[in-house]
């Protein structure tokens, strides 16, 4: 048993957790971000990926059942990458919607005959 995962393999926990719950969770916020919501509405949704991910790891691999350390750990990490997608995604709208903001202003006369 280790800190991160229980299962013998840590090929087992990369897979369900990371690739599999992950890769949803990344989704999740990427779809998040695109209707406009919150960011704070991802919690809901990955405490119940995170009941999904553990439901993974009881059925294919003997994991256990009622485990709140694990219940947390795949919650944890489900919520770091549901957060990455969504502030990726949510960059590249600001950039897209308002992508006027970072382009540089020339500088006015009055501005240029006032530098020495």
């Amino acid at each position: 048993m280790g800190v991160l995962f229980e299962e013998d393999s840590l090929g087992v926990f990369l897979l369900v957790t990371v690739l599999l719950g992950g890769g949803a969770a990344w989704l999740a916020g990427r779809a998040i971000a695109q209707t406009w919501r919150p960011w704070w509405s991802l919690i809901p949704y990955m405490l119940i990926l995170g009941v999904a991910i553990r439901f993974f790891h009881v059925t294919l691999f003997n994991g256990t059942a009622l485990s709140p350390h694990y219940y947390a750990v795949d919650t944890c990490i489900a919520l770091l990458l549901a957060g990455l997608g969504f502030r990726l995604t949510r960059k590249a709208q600001m950039r897209r919607q308002y992508g006027f903001l970072d382009t540089p202003v020339a500088p006015s006369a009055a501005q240029q005959d006032a530098a020495p």
